[in-house]
């Protein structure tokens, strides 16, 4: 490569490194670990052949950052907290040894080695002042990182005491171990909600939350590596105070084997590497650290990096197995989700037997068949996926594999519509959506049931007190105190919230039922248009159709829903629950508004954007959210932007706010 061809490539190099880097730092992964060591890995080597092109902005001159959250004050570490030189081979170790021996030879000191294993988490240091946790912060950019005090108090492998009462700083990686991280992912999927691609993007996430709550209900843990400061303690070696540190109560490495020379820290290595799969805690290499604490201060850092240490990095790990099923789950929002059933094989220290397939278009762009040999790999080494087949080992017997045209558990109809790459279970009374369905069904927009909570609705279904939404109204006084302590006064509020909740209006029934696209601006549209249930549920697609509101999507929506034979049978026992199946009509009802579509724009003084649209319902007419022809008054607030200038085009009555509360005075 020529000065040329080097320069080029230097400059594509640098922002994209950037950009992974700040991506990393964010908690959001781009790319793997090793595709970011390649690429580190060239630009060293292009800068190395042409120092001319070493320029201050330079990943490889920079500890990488991300951006400081709002929220977290900065905290400037009094020791920076740099990060590692990576090498990838065993020739690069023994390199870095020659290097320290001369630098032994030359200041007189002892030369052996630490080996640790390198964990995948987030590097934060703890700053402790009498024996008590003073402070807790993020490596940031090395520098400068967040405070994060009341969050990593939430770990309950940090000591807010320790046995001494001293002043010290120490360096830790904080982590989401293996089986906390499956069981993390589990729920998410279950509850249809991103999986995190990594324990490092968990973690890091984790605790870099806002809320210190979300903090504590993850699966934090931390290990202690290092001593960034000591007042109090003189220490000779490293390993020497990594024993200290155990016994003042910290979660030290579990992984820490001191070495006599080079060959026995290689010997470590590949040791940690046959091993790395029965870890508890996801790793990305192992770090050689040399012992002597006076010859590290000798050998001294860069700006980046010690120099009296190096990081190898092992490669990512691919596994070949056989494909010998594929099975489909239901979360809890009806989403149909083709998982892989795998013969058992070990990636990167876990035993995978399933794995997602995310989708139908993911199985097809991939031509996956039930039988094929698959290819496995963890991706950011921690969540597998199937990254390919050996077509080469096909035999004819594999088979293409088809999404379910009903429900796996309810057999309801299942249907993806047009534009999603999602198959969904129909079905109203499904049990995989049962958590969920409740929920809903009981929120304030709903039924309105005042005490039935997630916790609550979680504990009577795991006590199998409610199997469907129609339970509900048949729990007794003495089902529901037996879920708290002293459980009397509980149980009467939320029997007559129960109660209430029988005679709520059409509209709310409407909304509570889940109908996909349907919310509660539109259940309020058709409950006025069809002022029962029974008409609602005869309206045909056309007249469904003739709404204005509703299209075509959102009509095949609302027809096939009630054409189900589980929402039939649940209507069915929602009225002999006694449940209000019509509209209620207040006597004298006010409606004003009847047959006008207002628009409402920019800031009111009295009411809220919301307030005023409950105002303009209450008395019969109806809000929309664009200008149109058919738009008979738009009430311009302060700020008004875009909707007013295209109601001064179309010629639609411009109402202000001291005109509106004339007309409903």
């Amino acid at each position: 490569m020529d000065f040329e061809q080097a320069k080029k490539r230097a400059e594509e190099l640098k922002p994209l490194l950037q950009y992974y880097n700040e991506k990393y730092y964010d908690d959001e992964q781009v790319v793997s670990d090793y595709e970011y060591d390649m690429l580190l890995r060239e630009l060293k080597q292009i800068e190395a052949a042409y120092p001319e092109l070493i320029t201050k902005d330079s990943p490889t001159q920079n500890v990488g950052t991300g951006s400081m959250k709002k929220g977290f004050e900065k905290v400037t570490h009094e020791v920076p907290l740099q990060s590692l030189q990576d090498v990838f081979t065993f020739e690069e170790v023994v390199e870095f040894d020659e290097r320290m021996k001369k630098a032994a030879a030359e200041y007189n000191r002892p030369l052996d080695y630490v080996v640790e294993t390198k964990i995948d988490g987030l590097s934060a240091a703890l700053e402790y002042r009498d024996g008590k946790l003073f402070r807790g912060a993020t490596r940031g950019n090395g520098i400068v990182g967040e405070d994060v005090t009341q969050n990593i108090s939430t770990i309950k492998t940090v000591p807010k005491e320790l046995k001494e009462r001293i002043n010290i700083t120490v360096r830790g990686e904080v982590f989401i171990g293996k089986e906390d991280f499956d069981k993390l992912n589990e729920n998410r999927l279950l509850e249809e909600q991103e999986q995190f691609a990594n324990a490092r993007n968990a973690a890091a996430g984790s605790l870099r939350q806002l809320d210190s709550k979300i903090t504590a209900s993850r699966p934090l843990d931390i290990y202690i590596f290092n001593v960034q400061k000591s007042e109090d303690v003189p220490f000779q070696t490293h390993y020497e105070s990594l024993l200290y540190l155990e016994e003042l109560g910290f979660n030290v490495n579990p992984v820490k084997i001191l070495c006599n020379n080079i060959e026995e820290a290689i010997e470590a290595i590949k040791t940690i590497g046959k091993e790395r799969e029965q870890l508890g805690f996801g790793i990305d290499g192992a770090v050689v650290k040399v012992n002597d604490l006076i010859l590290r201060e000798k050998v001294g850092t860069t700006y980046k990096t010690p120099r009296w240490a190096v990081a190898y990095k092992y490669p990512p790990e691919k596994k070949e197995t056989l494909l010998k099923d594929i099975i489909c789950q239901v979360g809890r929002t009806g989403a149909i989700t083709p998982m892989a059933i795998l013969e058992p094989v070990y990636v990167a220290g876990s035993k995978i037997s399933k794995t997602t397939l995310h989708n139908e278009d993911y199985i097809k762009e991939n031509d996956i068949r039930i039988g094929d040999r698959v290819i496995i790999q963890k991706a950011g080494d921690v969540i597998p996926e199937v990254v390919g087949v050996n077509k080469a080992k096909r035999d004819g017997s594999e088979k293409i594999f088809e999404m379910p045209t009903t429900c796996p558990v309810c057999g309801a109809e299942a249907k993806r519509e047009q534009g999603e790459a999602v198959t969904r279970c129909l079905g109203v009374e499904c049990p995989a959506k049962l958590y969920r369905s409740i929920i809903h069904f009981a929120s304030k927009d709903a039924m309105n049931i005042d005490g039935l909570g997630e916790s609550i609705i979680g504990e009577l279904i795991e006590r199998k007190l409610i199997t469907n939404i129609v339970d509900i109204y048949h729990l007794t006084f003495e089902e529901i105190a037996s879920l708290k302590k002293n459980g009397k006064k509980f149980a009467q509020n939320m029997m007559d919230a129960i109660e209430e909740s029988r005679h709520r209006d059409l509209y709310r029934l409407i909304n509570a039922l889940g109908i996909r696209h349907v919310g509660v601006k539109l259940a309020k549209s058709l409950a006025k248009t069809y002022e029962s249930m029974d008409r609602l549920m005869n309206a045909s697609y056309e007249d469904l159709m003739m709404k204005e509101e509703v299209g075509e999507i959102i009509a095949q929506s609302i027809y096939e829903f009630f054409r189900q034979e589980q929402t039939i049978d649940l209507i069915e026992k929602l009225k002999e629950a006694g449940l209000n199946m019509t509209v209620q009509k207040e006597e004298g009802a006010d409606d004003r508004f009847a047959g006008k579509t207002f628009v409402l724009t920019g800031t009111l003084e009295n009411y809220s954007r919301e307030e005023a649209s409950n105002l303009i319902e209450k008395l019969g007419g109806k809000t929309s959210s664009s200008v149109s022809k058919k738009t008979d008054y738009v009430l311009a607030g302060e700020e008004a932007g875009s909707k007013l200038k295209k109601a001064q085009e179309l010629g639609v009555t411009i109402l202000s706010e001291e005109e509106f509360l004339s007309m409903i005075q």
